[in-house]
C-alpha cells in the first residue's frame, strides 16, 4: 500500500481567548492571579487523507478551521494532539509576501523569500529571469519592496512559491488576487501543476472555483469534519446546511449554489432574432438572456457565463468585467444579456453556466450550473474537436 501524500490523524489545536490580560509584572502582582481566559479550538480530531497526484479542496464558513489546518501542515502551528505527516517537499501559498523585508529591493526578496522556502542560490539563479517575468515586475525588480503596491507584493510572492516546484502544494485563498491577467496567470500555473501529477490541497469560498478544479472535497465546519468525499456531492451538501434550498438537481443534471443575495429568475439560449431555441447551425448568431433579482444591495457584482461540453471540459467563459456594460450597483431587478456573433462549435451537445458574485469572484450569489443545453449541428463532417474552423483540403498524387 502506498504511502498518501499528505495524512492528518486525530488533530487537535486550540488558542487562548484571553478577556483581560496583565500588561506587566506588577499588574499580576496586584491582581494576585494570572489573567483570565478561555480555551478555543479550532480543530476537534480532524483526520484524512490526500493522495499522490490528487487536488482537494478544503471548504467551510469563516471560523471553520481551514487556514489553521493548513498551519498546522505546513509547520506553523503545533497541534496539541493528532499527528500530521507529508510525504514529499512542500509549498505554501498562504500570506504571499509575508516574509518580505519592506527595505530590501525585488531582487533581493527573491533571493531572502527563495531560501526560506528552501531553494539553493544556484536554484534561485537559474530560475531569477522567469520569476520576475511571471510577477510582471521587470521595471521595477531593482526597487525597494516598501514602494510596491500590494498586488505587486502579491503577484512576486506567488511568483517564488510556485517556482519552488514543489511535490505538495498548499493553497489558501489566493487565486483571487491580482488583476484579471494575473488571476488567470495563477490558474493557469496551478492546472500545470495538475497536470504534472503534484498534489495540491486548496483552501476556498468559491465554490465553482473548488469544483472545477478539485475532485474531493473535505468540508470542515466549527473545527469539526463535517463530510468527506466527491467535489459535487459534498458542495451540495454544505450549500444545502449553509444556504437553505439553493441547492438543488433537476433531471437534466443541473445544480445551483450560493448565498442567495441575488439570483437568476431567467436564464435562457436565444438566436440572433431573440427567439429561445435549443439548437443551432455552427456558426449562427447566439444571444444569452439572463434576468437577475437582488434581495440587497451588492456593490460592483459580476456575472459569469461559461460554455462546456457534455463530458464537462470547458469551451469558453467570459464575464462582465471584460465589457464597458458592467453593473455598478445591484440592487432588486435587472436584467444582461451575452450576444455571440458567430458560435463556431463542432456539433455536439453543450451545457451553459452562469453565475453573479461579488467583484473579487470569491463570494458566488448564486451560481447556475448547467442551467441550460444547446444542441450544435450543421459541423463539418469528419473534423473533431470543439472549434469548427473552415478549411480546404487539396489532394493529388506527385507526379515522377
Amino acid at each position: 500500500m502506498s504511502t498518501p501524500a499528505i495524512r492528518v490523524e486525530g488533530l487537535w489545536k486550540n488558542f487562548r481567548v484571553y478577556h483581560e490580560r496583565n500588561r506587566n509584572i506588577k499588574a499580576t502582582v496586584l491582581r494576585g492571579r494570572r489573567a483570565r481566559f478561555e480555551e478555543f479550538w479550532a480543530l476537534r480530531d480532524v483526520g484524512f487523507t490526500v493522495d499522490h497526484g490528487a487536488t482537494v479542496g478544503v471548504i467551510g464558513s469563516n471560523g471553520s478551521g481551514k487556514t489553521t489546518l493548513l498551519k498546522c501542515l505546513t509547520g506553523i502551528y503545533v497541534p496539541e494532539r493528532g499527528s500530521v505527516q507529508i510525504d514529499g517537499n512542500i509549498a505554501a501559498l498562504l500570506e504571499l509576501g509575508a516574509g518580505f523585508h519592506p527595505e530590501l529591493s525585488g531582487t533581493e526578496n527573491i533571493y531572502l523569500n527563495g531560501s526560506i522556502l528552501g531553494m539553493s542560490k544556484k536554484e534561485i539563479d537559474a530560475k531569477f529571469d522567469s520569476i520576475v517575468e511571471f510577477a510582471g515586475l521587470e521595471q521595477f525588480i531593482d526597487t525597494p519592496v516598501k514602494n510596491f503596491s500590494s498586488g505587486m507584493v502579491v503577484r512576486l510572492g506567488f511568483s517564488i512559491a510556485t517556482h519552488v516546484e514543489p511535490e505538495v502544494l498548499l493553497i489558501d485563498e489566493i487565486l483571487a488576487v491580482g488583476d484579471q491577467a494575473f488571476q488567470r496567470k495563477s490558474t493557469e500555473k496551478i492546472e500545470q501543476f495538475r497536470r504534472e501529477g503534484r498534489t495540491i490541497l486548496v483552501v476556498s469560498h468559491s465554490l465553482g472555483l473548488v469544483q472545477q478544479l478539485c475532485d474531493t472535497v473535505v468540508w470542515l465546519e466549527k473545527g469539526q469534519l463535517k463530510m468527506t468525499g466527491p467535489a459535487a456531492d459534498v458542495i451540495a451538501a454544505y450549500t444545502g446546511t449553509t444556504y437553505g434550498n439553493f441547492a438543488r438537481e433537476d433531471a437534466s443534471s443541473r445544480t445551483r449554489w450560493g448565498t442567495g443575495d441575488a439570483q437568476f429568475s431567467t436564464i435562457n439560449i436565444r438566436n440572433g432574432d431573440g427567439h429561445p431555441i435549443e439548437t443551432l447551425r455552427s456558426g449562427e448568431a447566439l444571444r444569452v438572456h439572463l434576468e437577475i433579482n437582488s434581495h440587497v444591495r451588492i456593490e460592483s457584482p459580476v456575472v459569469r457565463v461559461q460554455m462546456e461540453t457534455i463530458s464537462g471540459e470547458l469551451v469558453w467563459s467570459t464575464t462582465t468585467q471584460r465589457g464597458t456594460a458592467t453593473l455598478r450597483v445591484l440592487d432588486g431587478p435587472a436584467t444582461a444579456e451575452l450576444e455571440i456573433p458567430s458560435l463556431p462549435l463542432a456539433e455536439g451537445t453543450y451545457y451553459l453556466s452562469a453565475a453573479i458574485t461579488d467583484a473579487t469572484g470569491t463570494t458566488e450569489f448564486d451560481h447556475c450550473q448547467h442551467w441550460a443545453k444547446l444542441h450544435v449541428v450543421d459541423g463539418l463532417v469528419g473534423d473533431g474537436g470543439v472549434v469548427a474552423i473552415p478549411s480546404i483540403w487539396s489532394v493529388g498524387r506527385q507526379r515522377t
